[in-house]
């Protein structure tokens, strides 16, 4: 469930955004001006924020660039004024979009639809971006499915490459032979657990000096910690 903070000094207009967000089956929170909004986002966090410009104590622009200077949470500016200086102004600040008012309260969850289903893409591609790791000699491309021993691209099966990605993404967990079983080969195995035996011994030979990262835990399974040695 998503959740969304409702910043307007309207009681109407929250009430009204409240009742098609929570239809939509948004978690919403409200606050009266933006120095509450403030506060609110420096304890919780939020998936998106729905704020208004003209509000006491603190207004919508001001309140969005210290929000922004915490957390990088979307946020959809509400204002009576349309004109484009306002807008462009509202977009320097960091806001995602900018709804005039009196608005259609469809139109407005379209747009939250819209902005999260951005930040989320772009969220995801900063993740991607981020999923090549090193381990000395050994770089590890998850995003792109590659593996490079000492500079030269390793030649691995699909499995192999499986296996090993698992292990990484569960680096210094020690994780038993069924384990592996169940998440690499999807699927509960009923027969001779050496598969999982044969199949690290092939990444080992794949791995080359870095072989040993991938620790044998005896009588149990097998770990990736490539800050120890082979037990």
């Amino acid at each position: 469930m998503s959740k969304m903070l409702i910043v307007d000094d309207e009681e109407k207009i929250r009430a009204v955004v409240r009742e098609y967000a929570e239809f939509e089956d948004f978690e919403v929170e409200e606050a009266r001006d933006g120095m509450e909004a403030v506060s609110l986002c420096r304890e919780k966090d939020y998936d998106i924020i729905i704020m208004d410009v003209m509000m006491p104590r603190l207004d919508g622009y001001s309140a969005c660039k210290e929000i922004k200077k915490l957390k990088n949470i979307p946020i959809i500016m509400l204002s009576a004024r349309g004109e484009e200086y306002d807008k462009l102004f509202g977009f320097e600040t960091g806001i995602d979009d900018y709804v005039v008012k009196p608005f259609s309260p469809r139109e407005l969850m379209a747009r939250v639809r819209a902005v999260l289903a951005r930040s989320q893409a772009v969220a995801k591609a900063a993740e991607e971006t981020q999923q090549r790791l090193k381990f000395g000699g050994l770089e590890i491309d998850l995003a792109g499915r590659e593996v490079y021993v000492d500079g030269k691209r390793a030649s691995m099966t699909p499995k192999e490459y499986d296996l090993l990605f698992y292990l990484v993404k569960n680096k210094g967990l020690a994780l038993s032979r069924d384990k592996l079983l169940e998440e690499v080969w999807g699927y509960d195995f009923f027969g001779d657990d050496r598969t999982v035996d044969t199949h690290i011994k092939m990444l080992r030979g794949s791995l080359g000096p870095y072989r040993t990262d991938i620790v044998t835990l005896r009588g149990m399974g097998y770990k990736f910690d490539p800050d120890a040695s082979e037990t």
